[in-house]
């Protein structure tokens, strides 16, 4: 009875001792910051939970290859021959199976004369490693007991390896998120932040991008910026606006190339043709190796004439309404996409703005907007909305305001835009008739 009791008393001891090797392991996994700490106790914990002798962990990065720094246990001598197999004998040892064999068999040469376990560490039906557990040359011997209790160490040390990629992961996640945010502040920046005071017209504009940064711009440049004050309210202003093929980060950088080339180029003098003649020339070779194209509709408009001389690249064109006929017009002229062709020449058209004349420039994000039932809010209903918004006789803030609210109502609310949505707004000044006196 006696040796009962002490037998009994050794087993329930060490099972107390093995619930606090696997209660300390799972806390260091919960608490862990530190992976390769973590997997320092792996081969610790798995040799006294069973006994043996020592412990060995292999580790895989998450492409597969071995993981050099995260070697743990012994024997050094086996230590260095693991660490000394190359990347190629990995990758002809394609798959899971194939990696444990390569492995298993230099551990067993080196350990032929020890009792050995081996098992891997697996996460989501991926062998993120192998654990390998050797006991004493003489009275040592596996048991089905021992055996679990390795395999639990080793799925502890799988989860590890998966949470440390999830951490890895979104710590990227959140870098990109950080960089993207800074591209869309600057991006924002560089689309202006209030319109110009130009005389005789009213100016109104607004950008909302699909993703933090988009690929849609507009832009006011004055052509002489020389001039101060009223001068320069009454000098030639340019006014453009474009999109570039895509969405996203590539397409807001090649955007913001575009606007460095195009405001050194206004300040030849140049008509609207030559402008996109010469911007197609210069950007030919950063479009070309980015296999994207730009659309880009360029006018400029005199205040004290109220002409505005145009050219488009393939944009879509600006729409007007004209006060005294109560009705809209298209403003085209012939042209190809920026980035296309080398030598492309542009069409260059002109037209008077009468006073109550509303000229809009868009892009198509706005026309190709999809509703709840997947139609295209498309041009014809953005004549519609501009014709009602002209009629109830706002200004030009006005009437962007009313337009952004016919297309938020045929988008829905809760919607997320497919497409960079873009739209200007140029309204002249309504002069005031005085009556006529009597002879």
């Amino acid at each position: 009875m006696a040796s009962l009791r002490q037998l009994l008393d050794s087993l329930s001891k060490e099972q107390r001792r093995n619930q606090e090797l696997l209660a300390s392991l799972a806390f260091a996994l919960r608490s862990f910051t530190n992976l390769g700490r973590f997997l320092e106790l792996v081969p610790l914990v798995a040799t006294r939970l069973v006994d043996a002798e020592g412990a060995l962990l292999v580790a895989f990065l998450p492409d597969g290859r071995l993981w050099r720094e995260q070697l743990h246990g012994g024997p050094a001598e086996l230590l260095r021959q693991v660490a000394s197999l190359s990347d190629a004998q990995f990758q002809q040892a394609s798959g899971d199976e194939a990696v444990a064999s390569l492995l298993d068999a230099l551990v067993r040469r080196q350990l032929a004369d020890r009792p050995l376990v081996a098992t891997s560490l697996t996460a989501r039906s991926r062998i993120r490693g192998r654990l390998y557990v050797y006991g004493a040359k003489t009275g040592f011997s596996w048991s089905e007991s021992h055996r679990r209790h390795v395999q639990l160490v080793a799925d502890l040390a799988g989860v590890a390896l998966e949470g440390d990629d999830l951490l890895q992961e979104a710590r990227r996640h959140e870098r990109l998120d950080r960089q993207l945010s800074t591209g869309a502040a600057i991006q924002a920046q560089l689309l202006p932040d209030q319109c110009p005071v130009i005389e005789g017209v009213e100016l109104a504009a607004s950008c909302r991008a699909a993703f933090q940064v988009g690929g849609d711009y507009y832009d006011f440049i004055p052509t002489r910026p020389q001039l101060l004050g009223r001068m320069r309210e009454q000098s030639r202003w340019a006014l453009v606006i474009g999109d570039v093929m895509g969405k996203g980060v590539p397409a807001g950088l090649l955007m913001t190339l575009l606007r460095g080339m195009l405001r050194a180029e206004v300040l030849s003098g140049h008509p609207p043709d030559r402008i996109l003649h010469d911007l197609n020339q210069l950007a030919q070779e950063d479009l070309s190796q980015s296999h994207r194209f730009v659309t880009l509709f360029y006018s400029d408009f005199d205040p004290r004439t109220r002409l505005l001389r145009y050219a488009n690249a393939a944009h879509n064109p600006p729409l007007i309404w004209r006060k005294l006929r109560h009705a809209v017009e298209r403003l085209d002229a012939p042209g190809l996409l920026i980035g296309l062709q080398s030598e492309a020449e542009y069409g260059c058209e002109q037209i008077v703005l009468d006073p109550g004349d509303v000229l809009l420039c868009y892009t198509d994000g706005v026309t190709e907007a999809s509703g709840l039932n997947g139609e295209r809010f498309d041009e014809e209903r953005l004549v519609k909305a501009l014709e009602a918004a002209c009629r109830s006789g706002v200004g030009a803030q006005g009437i962007l305001d009313q337009l952004f609210a016919r297309l938020d109502r045929f988008v829905g609310s809760d919607r997320q835009l497919d497409d960079d949505a873009s739209m200007v707004v140029l309204k002249v000044r309504e002069e005031v008739m005085l009556p006529s006196l009597p002879h």
